[in-house]
């Protein structure tokens, strides 16, 4: 990197618009952190969620999702039944370079709680809202708060411009504006 990590975030953020918006400090007081760390940057989670439910005693099917099977909903706190899980995007807009590669991980404050947040990639030149998956592990109802933090993405950038970039590849996931449903 040349630079301190926390020192290139920014640099990034702000010269190629990599993080929209940026956080430029780590925000603490009263909420679950976000913006900028030592490695990385703590995204939030915003408040459109789709909360998976069993009404339709539907088969989860990776090749052909069935939309009954989530429940929209908007608000400042979503509930995660027991056993189950929730989508959501980021606030956060990202645009990757072609010489770096992320990983998204779970906040600790959730993980202490049973709430993991799946670990998922960002290609070279992947662009868009993450859409972020939140399973609740716990026998309980699990509170996820919107707009505050929810996961930690971490930034390698590599010594040499990737041979083919998501962008190349015309990834199905690119430049998602919303949450996103999986596809083929």
């Amino acid at each position: 990197m040349g630079l301190k990590p926390d020192k290139w975030i920014r640099k990034m953020a702000l010269e190629q618009k990599m993080i929209e918006p940026f956080v430029d400090s780590q925000v603490r007081e009263g909420v679950i952190s976000y913006g900028v760390s030592s490695y990385g940057y703590d995204v939030r989670v915003a408040n459109e969620f789709k909360i998976f439910t069993n009404v339709f005693s539907a088969t989860v099917d990776p090749k052909n999702f069935d939309t009954k099977s989530m429940v929209d909903f908007v608000g400042d706190v979503c509930i995660v039944p027991p056993n189950s899980f929730a989508l959501a995007r980021t606030v956060e807009y990202f645009r990757i370079p072609r010489k770096v590669l992320t990983v998204c991980l779970g906040k600790s404050t959730y993980a202490r709680c049973g709430i993991i947040v799946n670990v998922t990639p960002f290609e070279p030149e992947w662009e868009g809202f993450v859409t972020l998956e939140i399973s609740n592990t716990t026998p309980l109802p699990a509170k996820i708060y919107a707009n505050e933090g929810l996961a930690q993405v971490l930034f390698f950038e590599a010594d040499e411009e990737c041979e083919v970039s998501y962008a190349d590849k015309k990834g199905k996931y690119q430049k998602q504006q919303s949450i996103v449903l999986p596809k083929l």
